[in-house]
């Protein structure tokens, strides 16, 4: 998916009509999912790291009974679902439920999107992080630099998200073995600093 000013109109108007549908529901008792969310988040970013250890260290694969095990696809599966989760969360926090089983991973995107990218709610939170990483390294950016710098963090948690929902789709039957273990490296890399991230958001 290419993430430009055209998906973007396209994801605001799905979003309000899937809110006039019931589909995308803001109430205040959704709020109470948001510590659910954050411990699926959780496991599912440990049992992504726990797959990619056992299956790189033949010692822990004996350890635990599984011998030659290559855990690289579920790790690729669980780090998506870690940042999907993380995400889920985040909309709890703000009242928002997704009331739909077809389609949750791009309903849940899109209102990712149209919630917290189009609001500025992300880039206002790396506005102040580069602020005070300004203050400390003692930089002299201006403030058209730190706003745009913000702004290309906001679009790359956003873009990073899309990427492993579509990875998720390809790179499960694509790979071979060698580049699935990169790949699964990769993910886990990437799920853990967006859950960081996005725990910062919720945590406001």
């Amino acid at each position: 998916m290419i993430f430009d000013n055209k998906k973007i109109e396209e994801i605001k108007r799905l979003v309000l009509r899937q809110i006039e549908e019931g589909i995308i529901v803001k109430r205040e008792e959704n709020k109470k999912l948001v510590s659910f969310f954050i411990n699926n988040a959780e496991d599912s970013l440990n049992s992504a790291q726990l797959l990619y250890k056992v299956s790189i260290n033949p010692k822990l694969q004996n350890i635990t009974g599984f011998p030659d095990l290559k855990g690289y696809l579920w790790a690729i599966n669980a780090s998506y679902y870690s940042m999907f989760y993380i995400v889920s969360a985040l909309l709890a926090s703000i009242g928002i439920k997704i009331k739909s089983e077809i389609g949750i991973h791009m309903l849940t995107f899109n209102a990712f999107v149209y919630y917290f990218y189009l609001t500025n709610k992300i880039t206002k939170n790396y506005v102040e992080e580069f602020l005070e990483a300004m203050k400390d390294s003692g930089e002299l950016l201006g403030k058209e630099e730190i706003y745009k710098k913000a702004d290309e963090k906001a679009k790359e948690l956003v873009s990073d998200l899309d990427f492993e929902m579509n990875k998720r789709k390809t790179f499960t039957y694509e790979l071979g073995k060698e580049k699935i273990e990169i790949k699964a490296a990769t993910s886990i890399k990437r799920a853990n600093n967006f859950y960081r991230e996005i725990l910062k958001l919720i945590k406001q």
